[in-house]
């Protein structure tokens, strides 16, 4: 559980009265992302209250009537979901600093510059992001709000969504150390052995990871391994 120092209050109202429970600011954000998170890692208290800084509970009647339940689990991931997380300025302007950053890093590795075909660098993609005024939300993924916020960078930054179709060919004595790294790089969808014991295939990735791709196979390979891009997905 995380301690009461640390926790934070979120809040419901149903049914014309509020319902809290305190929680850890960070697992609560990436319950609201998506992401699976543990229940008693998540609460400092398992109760629900009408008002957690005098330690007013709620009653199993006030939650039945709220929630349709009185299961306490249930009742804090839908205060979550569905309520508001107050978070100290301090915490918010951490949580929007590690979600800048997924944002740039994702653009980055799933963007191009349409002019040059190569990922615009992070810094550039930043300033892009301040000139934009673009609105980052703490407590969406990034795949859920990364649509909009290239939208909104279009009008100071030339950038097109793209990724590669990149045929590889492994000679032989690399293809045991290099095919799980490519495996674990990105979306193989082809592959074949030729009769010399070289490995040949195809494989998608995002147009900005094209530079890491290549960094790794002339690291397993030795600079031996052959690639050649055969298309570009707009």
């Amino acid at each position: 559980m995380v301690s009461l120092e640390k926790a934070v209050i979120a809040r419901i109202k149903r049914q014309g009265e509020n319902f809290e429970a305190l929680v850890d600011p960070y697992l609560a954000r990436s319950l609201k992302e998506g992401d699976e998170v543990n229940f008693e890692d998540l609460i400092a208290v398992e109760e629900v209250y009408k008002d957690a800084k005098k330690g007013e509970r709620a009653s199993s009647e006030d939650l039945r009537k709220a929630f349709g339940t009185d299961n306490i689990e249930e009742i804090v991931r839908t205060i979550i979901m569905e309520g508001e997380v107050q978070i100290t300025a301090e915490q918010r302007k951490e949580m929007q600093e590690q979600k800048k950053k997924q944002i740039i890093d994702f653009i980055s590795r799933n963007t191009v510059d349409p002019r040059t075909g190569t990922p615009h660098p992070p810094s550039r993609i930043e300033r892009a992001l301040e000139e934009a005024k673009v609105h980052i939300d703490i407590f969406k993924s990034v795949e859920a709000q990364v649509k909009d916020i290239i939208k909104a960078l279009k009008p100071v930054l030339p950038i097109r969504v793209e990724e590669l179709e990149i045929a590889i060919k492994i000679p032989a004595e690399y293809t045991g150390k290099a095919m799980g790294a490519i495996y674990s790089f990105g979306n193989v969808i082809q592959e074949e052995w030729q009769k010399d014991g070289s490995w040949i295939c195809v494989m998608k990735i995002p147009a900005g990871m094209q530079g890491d791709l290549l960094d790794m196979l002339g690291k397993v390979t030795q600079g031996e391994a052959q690639t050649k891009i055969l298309r570009r997905i707009r």
